[in-house]
């Protein structure tokens, strides 16, 4: 049975550098699949309002599924040999933590 997943695109683009820089770096567009729904986790995120922006919500969940998906991907590579039981134990602590929205408030 083929398991099913997520397709997504995501286009990146330079609009600002904080040297001069010469070099003019097209586009970035990259087609890749994840087994979560990653806008429904962009929306838990910005729900728990745990950072100081929503946009840096949306860049930790976006660039935390990307990571995770790879990783899981390349299980087997010994370079998360170390990294994967404290990767684990940080998943289970952000999915533990409630939502600041309160705390925030006041």
């Amino acid at each position: 049975m083929e398991k099913r997943t997520n397709k997504y695109k995501l286009k990146l683009e330079l609009l600002a550098t904080t040297k001069v820089d010469e070099t003019n770096y097209p586009p970035i567009e990259l087609e890749f699949d994840n087994h979560d729904n990653i806008f429904t986790i962009v929306e838990r995120m910005k729900q728990r309002n745990l950072f100081q922006t929503e946009n840096q919500a949306i860049e930790f969940a976006i660039g935390l599924k990307m990571f995770s998906e790879v990783m899981l991907k390349n299980r087997e590579n010994e370079l998360f040999s170390e990294f994967r039981p404290a990767f684990s134990n940080f998943m289970k602590k952000l999915k533990s933590t409630p939502t600041q929205i309160e705390d925030k408030k006041n």
